[in-house]
């Protein structure tokens, strides 16, 4: 018999969160219609992301599996999954066993017609990502490797969750999510105690807690079947279809995926509310859960959707959809006659600028905010970012073992297989491994039956991937760099380099030299969009404590080594090089650049120095951090090259 303590905890209801009403909708939209693509969530830490999702599950209807009903399953995928636990391989033990090819399915198999949970979906690595959004579109899941080739069903509801603090997804894969939502704390304070009371309540007694709330649970799962049976009959008129083809173009997203993903999930939400066609309040719901997350082209533009946008999109797709049919309706009516008055000066009619003519005025500006779509004043930065461009990738040297990336070269047990050895290596590699076993059985008396194996057959598999690196980005902004046009350029060169430090998934740090100190201005981090906004409000003016800079990045890069020793770093320092903080300014710099090579930190110099007068100082600092020089003008994708050179 179990003891108390052995008895499972009863999961925590659905129907018993409070304050999070879109993600309900949103899992309960994807329960509906699991081919809408899963559900992105997004919020702070403490925001009960993972309580609601796991809640979900409980309402989800029984499966049918091998002739038996059993309930729908919750499939957590771990962050360090690799890609055979993900999407199953060869079954080795029938192999070794039997001699036989077998499959053995993974996790996306096991997840089949429940719920696929991916927590922190955003430090998953890229490639699985794909994996498991491909299969959640297409509903099935298709194997073609190491000479098996098969296929299984694989529906389910993929949801993830994410903290934005620690890094974003990349715009491609937040565009393959069909929905997303974002979710904090409530600032209502009758919320927040009725949040605190409920799971308090649920800690003293799970299973009574439970209880209160099983009818309510009860009556959604069914709500929830009956929408799902219902799906295929609602109807989604051209009318409603033009609205939805309407708004994706207003808010010019990519492609046609948006689109589709808005069409499923109107027609849920039409399921859902139990009505047989969707309406143009389907439409506007489905909106807002659909387009927030395909804006973001950009790491640095803000999530989230204007609503003022949004109303004046349904406004004008309405205002398109009614004039289509008052187009039918004339269809077949004949022609007015033609009025003269409305004819061209090339057809007779009158001239342009004549009394007919209704355009604007010439002696006066066109009005900034009316059709002419003049642009507004805003408010700016004292020094805009100018010249922004694709950067070339900056690599650090060597091959590393570090975190999932798109930077530096990496062994990796994510990568690629590039051969085998007889070292342990990343997981086994199973051809060679049949192989060398193949060249002994006759020695080792086998005629038939299942594959001898000796330990000196097993061969590791090297694999070769790409990884994050971590960026410290040194900006000299003291008074010899603050002239506005110069820092406008660095500003722009830094925020270049952080948009391709986004992409290639790097931590990123942001020392500021001015004055008599550097500042570290942002800790190490994912989110680069934080980055950005320090930039942005970076003081300026005052000397160039040089020597600190760097001794402030030796401090970051050797602190982050206790923390994560296999990121490696690379130091990019912006200057012209022209050190004045203190006394024997650069001496001490050259000293402290000295120390951050011995270190063994890769880095790069980008020389902001302008004029017909050069003094050469930022190139000189390269050669004594040992690491790579460039000028600023020529930090873009086509004219940098190699400019990273191996640390001592």
């Amino acid at each position: 018999m179990r003891s108390e303590e052995d008895r499972p905890v009863a999961g925590f209801p659905f129907s018993a969160v409070v304050g999070q009403d879109q993600l309900r909708l949103a899992l309960i939209l994807c329960a509906v219609h699991p081919g809408i693509g899963g559900v992105l969530v997004r919020g702070e830490k403490g925001t009960a992301k993972s309580t609601v999702v796991r809640a979900l599950t409980a309402l989800l209807p029984a499966v049918d599996d091998a002739g038996t009903t059993r309930p729908a399953r919750l499939v957590e995928l771990p962050v360090g999954a690799t890609e055979d636990r993900v999407i199953g391989s060869i079954d080795l033990e029938k192999v070794l066993r039997d001699g036989e090819r077998a499959f053995q399915p993974g996790l996306l198999a096991a997840a089949h017609q429940g719920v696929l949970y991916v927590d922190e979906v955003n430090l998953l690595h890229d490639h699985l990502v794909d994996v498991l959004l491909d299969a959640a579109a297409m509903g099935r899941v298709h194997i073609e490797r190491d000479g098996i080739s098969h296929s299984h069903p694989a529906k389910f509801v993929l949801v993830g969750t994410m903290n934005p603090e620690e890094g974003e997804l990349r715009p491609q894969l937040l565009d393959r999510f069909g929905l997303a939502v974002d979710v904090a704390a409530s600032r209502d304070v009758d919320v927040r105690m009725e949040v605190v009371r409920r799971r308090l309540d649920y800690e003293r007694d799970p299973e009574a807690f439970v209880a209160r709330y099983e009818s309510a649970d009860e009556e959604l799962a069914a709500e929830i079947l009956t929408a799902r049976e219902k799906l295929d009959s609602v109807e989604l008129s051209n009318r409603e279809l033009r609205r939805i083809a309407s708004l994706c173009a207003s808010f010019d997203v990519d492609g046609m995926r948006a689109d589709l993903v808005l069409a499923r999930t109107a027609t849920a939400h039409a399921a859902w509310r139990g009505d047989s066609e969707v309406t143009a309040e389907d439409v506007r719901v489905a909106a807002e859960l659909t387009l927030p997350h395909r804006r973001r082209r950009d790491p640095f533009d803000e999530p989230g959707l204007d609503q003022q946008q949004l109303d004046d999109a349904l406004e004008q797709a309405d205002q398109d959809a009614q004039s289509q049919v008052e187009d039918d309706a004339r269809d077949g009516e004949p022609e007015p006659p033609e009025n003269p008055e409305d004819r061209g000066p090339e057809d007779g009619g009158p001239e342009d600028g004549g009394p007919d003519d209704e355009g604007p005025d010439d002696d006066g500006p066109e009005d900034p905010d009316g059709p002419g779509g003049g642009v507004r004043a805003t408010d700016r930065p004292s020094a805009p970012p100018a010249g922004e461009f694709k950067a070339k990738l900056l690599e650090v040297p060597g091959v590393g073992e570090g975190a999932p990336g798109r930077r530096s070269r990496s062994m990796s047990p994510r990568g690629r297989v590039v051969r085998s050895t007889r070292e342990r290596g990343h997981g086994l590699h199973l051809t060679s491994t049949v192989f060398a076993a193949a060249e002994s059985q006759v020695a080792r008396g086998r005629t038939a039956g299942r594959l001898r194996l000796a330990p000196a057959d097993l061969r590791g598999a090297i694999r070769e991937g790409r990884e994050g690196n971590l960026i410290v980005f040194v900006v000299d902004a003291s008074g010899s760099m603050a002239a506005r046009d110069r820092l406008s350029a660095v500003t722009g060169a830094v925020v270049s380099l952080l948009r391709d430090a986004y992409q290639r998934r790097d931590k990123v740090a942001v020392i500021t030299v001015r004055g008599r100190e550097a500042e570290l201005v942002l800790p190490p981090t994912s989110s680069v969009d934080i980055a950005v906004r320090r930039l942005q409000s970076m003081r300026t003016g005052g000397k160039s404590p040089l020597a600190e800079g760097f001794l402030r990045a030796r401090e970051v890069v050797l602190r982050e080594r206790l923390r994560d020793p296999q990121r490696r770093a690379l130091v990019v320092t912006l200057t012209d090089g022209r050190a004045t903080g203190g006394k024997d300014a650069l001496h001490r710099a050259r000293v402290a650049a000295h120390l951050l090579a011995d270190a063994s930190v890769a880095s790069i110099v980008v020389d902001c120095e302008t004029g017909l007068v050069r003094l050469g100082l930022a190139a000189e600092l390269a050669r004594e951090l040992r690491g790579g020089y460039v000028r600023l003008a020529e930090l873009s994708a086509q004219q940098v090259a190699g400019v990273v050179r191996a640390a001592a």
